[in-house]
């Protein structure tokens, strides 16, 4: 019994043995290393612009934030958990003089007027939450973002969340990342399929670099185009963007 299973068994490794060889020839025949190498570099360059991105982006809202809640009015903005050592609970009756708490008003308000003057003047496809935009550009656009559309969401938004309006950095981060690799592939005049699936790269580094998760930045990019489906194509890119983007921002806001 023991004779026929070692016989059985040496039989199953020659036979793995000899398919080998065939296998790996099967391998390299439908995997080019030309092809995969270049699309490794180009979701870095663009995990690199989203990590630039994210890094103006981040300091603009920052700044903002600093000078008109905490210099004028004296509100410190709780930051997300893991983001700093902020106060979460803040009593405003107890902390703010009366004139600064109808500067809590007044300031988001006049930061909204000022945000809708500049999208709707330089750049009206920037308007709102921002994925809907790319969406929109990503099917029915060919992944074409005009090359003003990140800057002027990125200052928009760090003007409407510095002044306290009611907006997050999820979805301007994500049309500012799917700008910048939109950009990168119009001006390397790469194909419409190629755009797009940088476009896809450039939402998972921006979204992977500002929250620090590039996993979830690039399932979130995969994911978002679609109410019941993925972007397999983009999978693998958006990985590379986003961990590219993710090493770079964290070493420096850490």
């Amino acid at each position: 019994m023991a004779f026929r299973d070692h016989f059985d068994a040496r039989r199953s490794f020659d036979f793995a043995r000899g398919l080998y060889p065939h296998t790996l020839r099967l391998f390299e025949q439908h995997f080019d290393w030309q092809i995969t190498g270049r699309w490794m570099l180009l979701s870095a360059a663009v995990g690199v612009l989203g990590a630039i991105g994210a890094l103006i982006f981040s300091e603009m809202v920052q700044t903002l934030s600093g000078f008109f809640l905490l210099d004028l009015v004296g509100y410190k903005m709780p930051l997300p958990g893991g983001e700093g050592n902020g106060d979460v609970f803040f009593d405003l009756q107890q902390s703010l003089h009366p004139a600064q708490r109808w500067l809590l008003f007044i300031i988001p308000a006049l930061g909204g007027l000022l945000s809708g003057w500049i999208v709707f003047t330089f750049a009206p496809e920037a308007e709102g939450h921002g994925t809907d935009a790319v969406i929109r550009s990503f099917h029915r656009e060919q992944g074409v973002i005009r090359p003003r559309v990140p800057l002027v969401k990125a200052i928009a938004s760090a003007i409407t969340i510095g002044t306290g309006g009611s907006a997050g950095r999820e979805g301007p981060i994500a049309q500012i990342g799917a700008a910048l690799g939109s950009l990168l592939a119009t001006r390397l005049r790469l194909s419409v399929r190629e755009r797009r699936i940088l476009l896809i790269a450039g939402i998972a580094a921006g979204v992977g670099s500002i929250f620090r998760s590039p996993l979830g930045g690039a399932f979130f990019a995969v994911e978002v185009l679609y109410r019941q489906d993925l972007e397999t194509e983009g999978l693998m890119p958006s990985v590379v963007a986003a961990i590219t983007g993710y090493s770079i921002f964290s070493s420096i806001e850490g």
